[in-house]
């Protein structure tokens, strides 16, 4: 992960001096803002790998931004991680559900916040060549795309990866925990409602093309992808 570039969003700037000496310690570059505008100009700009994002900022708040970066297919593909003194599950939930892809809750240490950081990044790399296609729903890892009979279709990069395992694994039943394992990766430290999270803004997202059905809740145990709907 040397080289990777993360952007810190937050408008105290002893918070971000602290994340930046910790982050260029362990081999990142950093970039910073102290608010959302001059946030989304960096990311436009520099096209950071992740962004760490405060919550509640003067003018635009950090949800406001989260939003626009999923509306828009050039930066919707940017990993996010939120920053916020909101510890309350409704909070959490809301984050994640305006396109965040982990949370974290003030005040953190800085251990975990390189454990989270590490464990996103780790989600978006080692993409394999392969194209993987059911009923005109199809995949393409090389180019990180997916479409439905050839209309593409917009994912975060949460969904996409949570789909792309699916489809790489169909027809078996994972747990939540599970599922927090192979797709998020180990020493996570979130818990599995974050699965649930994603995966209504998956069927979502499959809902407009007739594919949410290819992910079915198991009862009791979990998920699964089903290769046959018949």
């Amino acid at each position: 992960m040397v080289n990777k570039t993360i952007l810190i969003v937050d408008d105290e700037a002893s918070i971000r001096d602290m994340v930046a000496m910790t982050l260029e310690l362990n081999g990142f570059n950093c970039l910073q803002a102290p608010d959302a505008m001059t946030a989304h100009s960096l990311i436009v700009d520099q096209r950071p790998d992740l962004v760490l994002l405060d919550w509640m900022m003067p003018g635009t708040s950090g949800i406001e931004l989260s939003r626009r970066l999923r509306r828009d297919n050039a930066t919707k593909e940017i990993p996010i991680i939120m920053i916020t003194a909101k510890g309350e599950e409704s909070n959490k939930i809301e984050g994640l559900e305006t396109g965040a892809d982990d949370y974290v809750t003030k005040p953190f240490s800085t251990k975990e916040l390189m454990a989270r950081i590490r464990a996103v990044l780790r989600r978006f790399q080692g993409d394999t060549d392969a194209q993987i296609v059911y009923e005109g729903l199809q995949l393409d890892t090389q180019a990180h795309r997916i479409s439905a009979n050839g209309i593409p279709v917009k994912l975060g990069p949460t969904e996409y990866r949570l789909l792309q395992f699916f489809m790489s694994h169909p027809d078996r039943v994972y747990t939540r925990e599970q599922l927090l394992d192979l797709v998020w990766g180990g020493n996570v430290y979130i818990d599995d409602r974050t699965v649930d999270v994603h995966i209504r803004r998956l069927r979502k997202a499959l809902t407009e093309f007739g594919y949410h059905q290819y992910i079915q809740t198991v009862r009791g145990t979990g998920y699964r992808f089903s290769s046959n709907l018949c």
